[in-house]
């Protein structure tokens, strides 16, 4: 063998180690890192969802009745009694500009929506955020049956620039209405 080819050999095995040693300690180091993190992001997760439900039906507690909800609506992710009150309802509607978009829903005894909170969202910033602000979001409350965009036939303004996050909020709330109903 040349020396050349045993030069390129040991170089070759040299980059090979020396990769797997960097590939490791970044695994590790992200490994660690989501170790270390993962109890603040929870709480958080936590913390946000409990404002949303408090913002959308104010109640003294809230109690997990997902297990109880016979309907097929898939977009239906969980439902919370308020007691007397009425549900809350965390919905990912089917329409949405990014796919991923929750909406926590209030519906009260009376089957009327009592205001929305976007949970989670990848819509287009400045477009598709405005769904959380009360020009949009107070054009909810009271509404009961089918709620839609003006556009489609109903009562609620869409946001300029942004009809399918708008369209995407409405199918939220009709899902919640229909889902907080059938708990009857």
């Amino acid at each position: 063998m040349s020396e050349t080819a045993v030069k390129k050999e040991t170089g070759m095995a040299t980059l090979v180690i020396v990769l797997f040693a960097i590939c490791a300690v970044t695994a590790l180091l992200l490994g660690l890192t989501n170790y270390v993190t993962k109890p603040f992001i929870e709480e958080n997760a936590r913390l946000k969802q409990e404002k949303a439900m408090s913002d959308v039906l104010p109640a003294d507690s809230y109690t997990e009745v997902t297990d109880q909800y016979t309907g097929g609506d898939a977009s239906v992710l969980n439902i919370y009694s308020a007691g007397d009150a009425g549900y809350v309802v965390q919905v990912k509607p089917a329409t949405s500009f990014s796919g991923n978009f929750t909406v926590m829903v209030g519906v009260d005894a009376s089957g009327a929506c009592t205001g929305t909170s976007i949970v989670s969202t990848g819509e287009t910033s400045g477009l598709g955020s405005n769904a959380s602000k009360p020009a949009f979001a107070d054009q909810f409350i009271g509404k009961t049956g089918t709620v839609a965009v003006t556009k489609d036939g109903g009562e609620i303004n869409a946001i300029t620039g942004a009809t399918i996050t708008s369209r995407g909020v409405c199918e939220a709330v009709t899902s919640a209405i229909a889902a907080a109903a059938s708990m009857g």
